[in-house]
């Protein structure tokens, strides 16, 4: 039992770099992913195939290579410095889940029945205002169960940061499994534990979207 104990105090003191991580990346990709969403059902060509591009090669490349893109490869090859790691590990998951959420919203402002534009265009009402009042509330409403899911893949992905030096939760693991080789285990159990701790928040909240969007989305 104290070596449990040990393990987790030592683990706490990345607690605060995942936390730090984990909120930003989630306000970002949040925040990347409605304006990706939006573009991609843009009528205006160049921006739909902008948006398009960046969507494709963030889906399509690694996260882990784009961590250590934004990480070593900017500053060296183009003196492009995102001030310090932390930064650079938060851009690379906002912009990688921003690609993946993004296909949410754009979907589910797909997905809004066909009627409600319709019957927002015979009140008059501006493209603007279609959007803002009619369709994105009812899009949210849909997108909410997979974006809950989608902040779970965040968390898991803040595991990653520790490949370019951040000292996170699993940072402080690995250094003290090089000290304690025999006591492994011990650690990733306890490491596999604070990273369920901090993902009940997250999970009860997906199961609350969930109930909530079942709720208030028209038909027809």
């Amino acid at each position: 039992m104290s070596t449990i104990n040990e393990i987790s105090l030592v683990l706490l003191k990345g607690i605060k770099v995942t936390l730090i991580v984990l909120v930003f990346s989630i306000l970002f990709s949040t925040l990347i992913a409605l304006i990706a969403g939006l573009s991609r059902s843009s009528s205006n060509l160049l921006i739909n195939k902008f948006t398009g591009f960046y969507v494709e090669v963030f889906r399509g490349t690694s996260l882990i290579v784009q961590l250590f893109w934004f990480s070593y490869a900017l500053p060296g090859l183009f003196n492009i410095h995102l001030g310090s790691d932390i930064w650079a590990g938060i851009l690379a998951i906002s912009l990688n889940y921003g690609a993946y959420m993004s296909e949410i919203v754009r979907g589910s402002i797909a997905a809004v029945a066909p009627g409600q534009t319709e019957a927002s265009i015979a009140l008059n009402m501006s493209k603007f205002q279609r959007m803002r009042i009619v369709i994105l509330p009812q899009a949210v409403r849909m997108m909410l169960p997979e974006y809950g899911n989608y902040l779970i893949q965040i968390l898991k992905a803040t595991s990653l940061v520790s490949l370019i030096g951040l000292t996170d939760i699993l940072y402080y693991g690995n250094i003290y499994r090089s000290t304690h080789l025999s006591e492994a285990p011990a650690v990733y159990l306890v490491v596999l534990v604070f990273y369920f701790i901090l993902a009940l928040p997250l999970i009860a909240f997906t199961r609350k979207m969930e109930v909530v969007s079942k709720k208030g989305v028209a038909q027809g």
